[in-house]
């Protein structure tokens, strides 16, 4: 591997900070804030939120379906960073692996038609989809497009400058329960940034073709002790120690406003893996 391209969001910028998000209250917009590159925490989220009755719903504080109306709320709107490869100009190159053929993929664990997959520890992460306008009710036939960095702190594509370099990044269409599962390893620590991995929605795969289209971008946070331990147990992730020692939810500039609508609960999966999950919700 080379070495990892300069973090971001290590030293927020005036634009970066005018670009924090809006609390939840506030109406937001689409998913395509912060897709040039700036530094930071993107734009605005769409506070609203749901109800439905005992027969359904994601319940994203964690309670169970005890007949009492449930309520989701609206996933901030994040940064995509400058690495997302999404067709947009972030980081002075076009780049798109959403219209290379064979982006659609569960295991993203090496370039599409490469052999041998990215050092890592194991991961299986599985999203839900809900919708805060249709009675927190699971949201079928969305597309999901899910990067990250390696255990080095690197973002392919743009470590390689090359697309043909797609390692860790993949689009999942949610089933008929609203669920996509990755198949990936534990994201490294990179200096300036908490462990996270981000997500662009599309309404549909047929839409999942370039940055515009996408209806939100967030990111999805980490339990701090359980990635501690994990690094601590594995050489390979011998900087994301360093780094992950030097900082914290309240300093990073992305989850410094809370990350109850982005943790992810992880788990091990008994053999050497582990698993994650994750709820979130949109305005739909």
């Amino acid at each position: 591997m080379t070495q990892p391209l300069a973090p971001y969001g290590a030293v927020p910028t005036g634009a970066a900070i005018a670009r924090r998000r809006i609390a939840l209250g506030t109406l937001g917009t689409f998913g395509t804030l912060g897709l040039a590159g700036l530094l930071g925490c993107g734009g605005g989220s769409d506070g609203s939120s749901g109800t439905t009755g005992s027969g359904g719903g994601t319940d994203t504080s964690g309670g169970s379906d005890t007949g009492t109306p449930q309520t989701c709320s609206v996933v901030p709107e994040e940064t995509a960073g400058p690495y997302p490869a999404d067709g947009s100009s972030a980081s002075n190159a076009n780049y798109n692996v959403l219209a290379l053929s064979g982006i659609v993929r569960e295991d993203i664990r090496k370039s599409i038609g490469a052999t041998g997959n990215v050092d890592g520890v194991p991961l299986s992460i599985s999203i839900t989809l809900t919708g805060t306008r249709s009675g927190c009710a699971a949201l079928a036939g969305y597309a999901v497009y899910l990067w990250h960095c390696s255990q080095e702190g690197n973002y392919s594509v743009y470590t390689e400058r090359s697309i043909a370099a797609n390692y860790l990044r993949g689009v999942q269409v949610t089933d008929a329960g609203g669920t996509v599962t990755f198949s990936t390893v534990v994201p490294g620590c990179y200096a300036g940034r908490m462990p996270h991995m981000h997500l662009e929605i599309y309404p549909s795969l047929a839409l999942a073709t370039t940055a515009s289209q996408s209806v939100k971008t967030t990111q999805l946070a980490f339990p701090t002790d359980t990635l501690g331990a994990i690094y601590a147990a594995h050489s390979g992730y011998s900087a994301s120690v360093r780094n992950l020692a030097a900082m914290s939810f309240a300093t990073d500039n992305v989850f410094s406003d809370g990350t109850e609508l982005q943790m992810t609960t992880m788990a091990s999966d008994g053999s050497g893996g582990y698993t994650a999950t994750a709820a979130i919700s949109i305005a739909a």
